[in-house]
């Protein structure tokens, strides 16, 4: 069992720059790929993929929508990833969630239902 905790939200004018963290305990850690997905406003049905990186760190994935603004990382040994984010834009405006899920559903990364480990969530809000 793996257990994700999220932090380093907040609020940020357009064009600012956060950086969420996730640390991860139980479980094997480092055989599962991780990644973030977000949830906007009035959107409950709905999580959108942001970034996933690979289990060694090998390969990342990002979502259209934040591709050459966001970059995911992680440290295996103190088991965290990070989202650097910047240019923030008000429609980044969300809920973000850390996931873990297993390595070989790569070829499905955008999939909520690939990813077994869900973090609480942190607020991320940009003002214009």
């Amino acid at each position: 069992q793996v257990q994700l905790v999220g932090s380093g939200g907040g609020s940020v004018r357009a064009g600012g720059s956060l950086r969420l963290s996730c640390a991860a305990s139980g479980g094997t850690v480092s055989n599962y790929a991780m990644g973030w997905f977000r949830q906007a406003p009035g959107k409950e049905q709905e999580r959108d993929f942001v970034a996933r990186i690979s289990e060694k760190g090998a390969r990342t994935y990002y979502g259209d929508a934040v591709k050459g603004r966001f970059s995911i990382s992680r440290d295996s040994a103190k088991k965290e990833v990070y989202l650097q984010m910047n240019n923030l834009k008000p429609e980044d405006t969300a809920v973000y969630y850390c996931v873990a899920g297993r390595s070989y559903y790569y070829y499905d990364y955008a999939n909520a239902q690939r990813y077994d480990y869900w973090g609480q969530g942190t607020q991320v809000t940009v003002d214009s």
